[in-house]
């Protein structure tokens, strides 16, 4: 059985969703640490959650998923922000792990090809498949131009950027090309990091950061990058593709495709939250989208701690804290619908 389908499996369970008061704690540290997809969001909740709670220390540090889930099982981070959720063998080491959506985000695919980065080129999960084991290698491939009729494509040689690190955005790649083509699926398949197939010419890069950086520095380029940084690639000018959907439909990241694709998934998310939302049905859905997790211990050090942590998840859910549009908007984040938000907060009561 496809491991996507154990993560789409338990979404009969109903949480209620109930306000609790914000928790003022002098004096208390809650060090973030992880993805760079979340990272911008982190920084605009710090400066907002002061105003909250004054006298808690939030900080966030743009590790990478995989180094914010190491930090928060090891203890030292409070807050392990990643855009993938634990493995099942991961979780089952160490049960006192909460992975806790906090938004829905999404990735974009970006490229870097002279006079075309103001058009929205059409790729599928099949051709950046190829593309990333070194199958297709020049951009005036047939499958590439068979997407894209009419588009003088150049014949050029494509190199692919990935991440060096251990990253949530590789996460969320990887499994949108293993659940869209065959040829990807458990060889490499996906992960936060995977045995990507050498390809001649290719380049990694550290961050979302890093891999714009290296898009920008490399013509006839292409790289998946987080959402948040959309305003980054406008800057540097970078093309924008729009990506095949299951229903077989080129579309492009927006808050409403990003909805409607979270709508089809969300009422399956289990009770403990691990589940993917990547490469969901429907004629509306943008196929690359992710639950943002805080990833946390159940046990705290001691009871402020505690406090404060349930304290600002809490409100980094909320309607009316960071799942306000004002927070969300800007980096192109949706908020958790009402349902999730009450499985989230469940599992936020069980921090002690």
């Amino acid at each position: 059985m496809n491991t996507r389908l154990r993560h789409m499996l338990g979404g009969g369970a109903i949480a209620l969703f109930f306000s609790a008061p914000m928790a003022h704690s002098a004096g208390v540290a809650l060090p973030e640490s992880g993805s760079t997809l979340l990272y911008p969001l982190f920084q605009s909740w710090i400066a907002g959650y002061k105003s909250v709670a004054p006298d808690v220390d939030l900080t966030a540090a743009a590790t990478g998923s995989g180094a914010g889930n190491d930090a928060a099982v090891a203890g030292s981070a409070r807050i392990g922000a990643s855009d993938a959720y634990l493995s099942d063998r991961v979780a089952a080491r160490n049960p006192d792990i909460l992975d806790i959506p906090l938004a829905i985000s999404a990735q974009t695919i970006d490229y870097n090809l002279q006079s075309l980065n103001g058009s929205n080129l059409k790729l599928d999960g099949s051709a950046l498949a190829a593309i990333y084991s070194g199958a297709i290698t020049q951009w005036d491939d047939p499958a590439i131009k068979a997407m894209n009729p009419g588009v003088a494509l150049p014949h050029r040689v494509i190199v692919p950027v990935r991440r060096a690190e251990a990253s949530g955005d590789t996460f969320i790649f990887t499994q949108f090309l293993d659940f869209s083509t065959q040829t990807w699926e458990d060889n490499p398949g996906y992960g936060s990091t995977v045995g990507w197939p050498n390809v001649s010419g290719e380049k990694t890069a550290t961050g979302n950061d890093g891999v714009v950086q290296a898009l920008t520095a490399t013509p006839d380029s292409i790289g998946y990058v987080g959402i948040s940084y959309a305003d980054q690639i406008a800057k540097a000018g970078l093309g924008v593709a729009m990506i095949e959907n299951q229903a077989g439909k080129f579309l492009l990241p927006s808050a409403q495709s990003i909805a409607d694709a979270a709508a089809k998934l969300d009422p399956r998310t289990p009770p403990y939250e691990r589940i993917s939302l990547v490469y969901a049905p429907g004629d509306d859905s943008y196929p690359l989208i992710n639950y943002e997790y805080a990833v946390v211990s159940k046990s705290q050090p001691d009871g402020a701690t505690a406090n404060a942590l349930r304290a600002f998840l809490r409100w980094a859910i909320s309607a009316s804290g960071g799942n306000d549009e004002k927070y969300l908007a800007p980096v192109g984040f949706i908020p958790l619908p009402d349902f999730i938000r009450g499985l989230s907060e469940t599992q936020i009561e069980e921090i002690r």
